[in-house]
């Protein structure tokens, strides 16, 4: 078993990242779910309450109670030289509620929600088949009356685009930690996601994800990566690899060490292995690259 994390540390982990408008946040799980990211410059307040999250004009983002998950640092090769990372707050699978009845359903008024001003709009559980999270729809007014009538009956594609025209938000949540997203989204900003042949593998996320057996990821802290928004920056690749070394799967951690190093590795048969090699190849031609060019 892993032991507990150190629950100041990813504090201290997360508010530096709330606090960085190019990292982006994920909640939910394979196939349904939402992201939150902001531009430079855009307004932000906290989410009422005095809980830790952010809250902009086009959605919301609340991590009450993220700091009891388990993080798990991971990068993903994704060929041509490139790579992304992530570090994944996960609950372990024994504990994930069972999927929603497949039927929209009215939950009532939203206690949760990040502003103080939208708890009296009425919550809909879309009964998505997913177990990390439950994907919500928040309307007022007439749009009320509109989704009680298309309650017990599965949500669908023509409900989903309906959606906007009703002035909805998107809310995906977990316990008391939640996405919010101002529909209709738009790139970049918050976004809401549904691809229904993905949720229908149930599977608990992707296969190139070094999630540890018996862990499941909620939220993702997607932190800036070093060859995107404004190009080549080793800082970025730095203290992504502090959370690598501190979160990530120790035995993987190892291997592209000495990869890097140089050192004549042979490389275990495993998917995680294969593709910490990829990561471990492309990492050490940009470093080299990064080195030469300074």
């Amino acid at each position: 078993m892993s032991p507990p994390p150190d629950r100041a540390a990813l504090r201290a982990v997360l508010a530096r990242a709330l606090a960085d408008p190019a990292a982006a946040w994920s909640l939910g799980g394979y196939g349904a779910g939402a992201t939150f990211r902001r531009a430079p410059g855009e307004p932000a307040d906290l989410p009422c309450g005095g809980r830790p999250g952010l809250v902009t004009p086009r959605g919301a983002l609340v991590l009450e109670g993220a700091d009891a998950l388990m993080p798990v640092a991971y990068e993903t090769a994704l060929g041509a030289g490139a790579w992304s990372h992530a570090l994944a707050l996960c609950r372990p699978v024994s504990l994930l509620p069972p999927c929603p009845a497949p039927a929209l359903r009215e939950l009532g008024p939203d206690a949760g929600a990040a502003r103080a001003g939208d708890r009296d709009g009425v919550l809909f559980c879309l009964g998505l088949p997913l177990r990390q999270a439950r994907l919500l729809v928040r309307v007022r007014g007439e749009a009320v009356r509109g989704m009680r009538a298309a309650c017990g009956r599965p949500a669908d594609a023509a409900v989903w685009a309906a959606l906007p025209g009703l002035g909805a938000v998107l809310v995906a949540a977990h316990a008391r930690a939640r996405i919010e997203v101002v529909l209709p989204d738009a790139h970049p900003g918050p976004r809401a996601l549904w691809f229904d042949k993905l949720l229908r593998q149930g599977r608990l996320h992707a296969a190139t994800a070094a999630i540890p057996p018996g862990l499941a990821p909620v939220i993702h802290l997607h932190p800036p990566h070093p060859l995107t928004e404004g190009g080549d920056d080793p800082g970025r690749h730095a203290a992504f690899q502090a959370l690598l070394a501190r979160w990530g799967d120790p035995a993987l951690v190892a291997l592209k060490r000495r990869l890097l190093a140089g050192e004549a590795v042979s490389v275990p048969d495993t998917r995680a292995a294969r593709g910490v090699a990829r990561v471990a190849q492309a990492q050490r031609r940009w470093l080299e690259t990064a080195d030469g060019a300074g």
